[in-house]
């Protein structure tokens, strides 16, 4: 009888700011680089943000690019990466029986920006715009291209999830494998956030797009000094796979989901609630059967804003507080937020560490913020521990979506 209820990690694709794959991506992180730079971006000053350096062109041609979108590249090069990593033969699989399950942000503001500022070089005649707008812009589309190129003829969606959406797509590939209604998901999530100029406008706006002289320095959460989100592009994608099929083809396994939760906080648009975040994180260990002592590590959201990052540290020492020595980090201070690629990407930075037993620090923290002082936070180095058994990965969002995704080490 097949288990449905197991299910775990066996491949992993990413393009981050700071490296192409899992192993460059690691590298940086334990060695404090960062990988945000300076970008152009119209109407505005150049600003700092995580600007990815993948080979666009692995596995899409560049016809197939000019008529997709930036998402859909990234997406087509972590799915393609991910199954690759797994040791899966695509050629033969059972493509009906594979999901393409990518959480989102936003999709098709970049699209549409850009169509409305060539129309304007042309008197706004609508004769020139694209006949590719709506593929670009429907909400699908990033997982859609991905079956297109893939040739993937099993169910595919985005989940707009604000920048909780990396947990979610993980979440709901799960659930699509315990359901049986796929026997592979491909699971995470992907951002073009950087090349649409009304998201660092409207950070700017509020007060809460991050500035510094030197671009790698500008994300710095938890930090007394800090003044914003830096905005990142990136994607990571997961071959996900029910137990007994990884298994039964002798597939390596990173580690296997052992909980998650999602919530809504109910109060504000962009401030997030603390006690609603908590409440996240206590449901997500309850469904793992776990208490808090059991985490070894907490991968924290912080985002470099104020309140956010204060608020969020309260939540985290709600639950853990006074409990074993978790370690917490931050991935966000290395490469920006990559919006609704962040949780997936920021789950992937940690995985290795149930091989390596080393918690990758948070950078940028010169003067830690007396109001996010939380236990174990780990800063400026790698901290080497005895044992990495359980990952928590924290996810949060605008319009109060929460999310905290639990990952165990694999023990048959």
């Amino acid at each position: 009888m097949v288990d449905l209820a197991r299910v775990v990690i066996t491949g992993v694709g990413l393009a981050a700011p700071n490296g192409d794959n899992l192993s460059q991506f690691r590298e940086s992180l334990l060695a404090g680089r960062s990988g945000v730079e300076w970008f152009e971006t119209r109407y505005m000053p150049q600003v700092p943000a995580g600007v990815c350096h993948f080979d666009q062109y692995r596995y899409q041609t560049k016809k197939a690019a000019r008529r997709g979108t930036r998402a859909g590249s990234i997406s087509i090069y972590c799915a393609n990466e991910a199954i690759k990593d797994a040791g899966m033969d695509i050629a033969n699989a059972r493509r009906d029986r594979m999901g393409v399950f990518i959480g989102i942000t936003e999709h098709g503001n970049v699209e549409t920006e850009n169509e409305v500022y060539n129309l304007g070089k042309y008197n706004n005649d609508i004769r020139f715009w694209t006949h590719h707008h709506n593929p670009r812009t429907v909400a699908n589309n990033p997982a859609g291209e991905v079956t297109l190129n893939m040739n993937i003829t099993g169910p595919h969606l985005c989940l707009g999830a604000a920048c909780a959406a990396g947990n979610l797509g993980i979440i709901y590939g799960t659930q699509m494998l315990r359901l049986g209604e796929v026997d592979v998901a491909i699971a995470g999530g992907v951002s073009e956030s950087i090349h649409t100029f009304g998201i660092f406008a409207s950070f700017k706006a509020q007060g809460a797009l991050a500035t510094h002289d030197d671009p790698t320095k500008a994300s710095r959460p938890f930090d007394k000094d800090r003044n914003g989100i830096v905005v990142a592009e990136g994607g990571c994608l997961y071959t996900l796979e029910r137990l007994d099929d990884a298994l039964r083809r002798g597939a390596k396994i990173y580690g296997e989901i052992a909980g998650y939760a999602y919530n809504s906080d109910a109060t504000d648009f962009v401030l997030p609630n603390p006690q609603r975040q908590a409440e996240c994180m206590k449901l997500a260990i309850e469904r793992a059967k776990m208490t808090p002592d059991d985490i070894d590590i907490v991968s924290s959201h912080g985002t470099g804003t104020n309140q956010g990052d204060q608020y969020e540290c309260m939540a985290i020492q709600e639950v853990f507080g006074g409990h074993k020595a978790a370690g917490v980090n931050n991935t966000k201070s290395y490469i920006g937020h990559a919006m609704g690629a962040a949780g997936a990407l920021e789950l992937a930075g940690n995985l290795p560490s149930f091989d390596d037993g080393l918690i990758h620090p948070t950078i940028n923290i010169d003067n830690l913020d007396p109001e996010c002082q939380i236990d174990n936070l780990v800063i400026g180095f790698p901290k080497k521990v005895e044992k990495v058994d359980v990952i928590l990965n924290n996810s949060f969002g605008m319009l109060g979506v929460n999310s905290a995704l639990i990952v165990k080490r694999f023990v048959n």
